[in-house]
C-alpha cells in the first residue's frame, strides 16, 4: 500500500489541511493518507500548543467519515523532538507500506535543512503542494518530487485561535465537529 505521510502540530486541524490530504490521496497513487500529530516541531516554538492527545482527539474527529484517512500518535513515545527521518525508521520496520512525504511548497525551500533530507527523498520522496509566496527550490525538478496542484490555501492555526480568543466564530475554517470540540473543551482561550 502507499501512504502519504502529512505530518503536522495541527493545532488545531483546519480545513485547508483536509483539502490538501483529499487533492494528493486523489491526484496521485497513494492510497492512504496518514496525519502524524508531531508532539513538538524542531522548528517551531511550543507556546499556545494544545496537549498532543487535544490535538490527536481533533484530527480523529475531523477525519472520521473519510476512510483514506488515518490518525497516528507515532511520535508521541519517541524523543522529542522528534526528527522526520527517526519517525519514518519506526514506521518502515513497522508497516511494510511505501511512505511518502506530504509537504507544502514553503517547506521544499529550506528541506535541505531537515535531518538527513537527502534519505528521506531518496528512499521515500515527496509529494508537495502549493503554496501562498513560496520561493522556489531547486528541488522542484527532483524525480523524487512529485508537484500535485491544490488551490493555495492560506489557512492559519494561528488566525483560528486568535479568533476563538477574541470570541469570533470559526465556522467553515474546520470541521463542525472540531469547532464543537474546541468550543465544548474551551481550547485556546487561555
Amino acid at each position: 500500500m502507499k501512504v502519504g505521510l502529512f505530518f503536522g502540530s495541527f493545532n488545531p486541524i483546519h480545513i485547508g489541511h483536509l483539502i490538501i490530504a483529499n487533492i494528493a490521496q486523489q491526484n496521485t497513487d497513494l492510497n492512504e493518507i496518514w496525519f502524524i500529530v508531531s508532539p513538538q516541531n524542531p522548528f517551531k516554538q511550543n507556546k499556545n500548543l494544545l496537549h498532543e492527545f487535544d490535538r490527536l482527539d481533533l484530527v480523529q474527529l475531523a477525519i472520521a467519515d473519510d476512510f483514506h484517512f488515518k490518525v497516528s500518535d507515532i511520535e508521541f513515545g519517541m524523543n522529542r523532538p522528534s526528527y522526520t527521518i527517526d519517525t519514518l525508521a519506526v514506521l518502515r520496520e513497522k508497516y511494510d507500506h511505501d511512505f511518502k512525504l506530504i509537504i507544502g511548497e514553503d517547506n521544499l525551500k529550506s528541506f535541505k535543512k531537515w535531518k538527513n533530507h537527502q534519505i528521506i527523498l531518496d528512499d521515500f520522496g515527496l509529494v508537495v503542494y502549493p503554496r501562498p509566496h513560496a520561493e522556489e527550490s531547486d528541488l522542484v525538478n527532483h524525480p523524487q518530487v512529485e508537484m500535485i496542484e491544490a488551490p493555495k490555501i492560506d489557512i492559519s492555526a494561528t488566525l483560528i485561535r486568535k479568533m476563538v480568543r477574541a470570541g469570533k466564530s470559526i465556522k467553515y475554517l474546520v470541521p463542525l465537529a472540531v469547532e464543537q470540540q474546541i468550543a465544548a473543551r474551551k481550547y485556546f482561550l487561555d
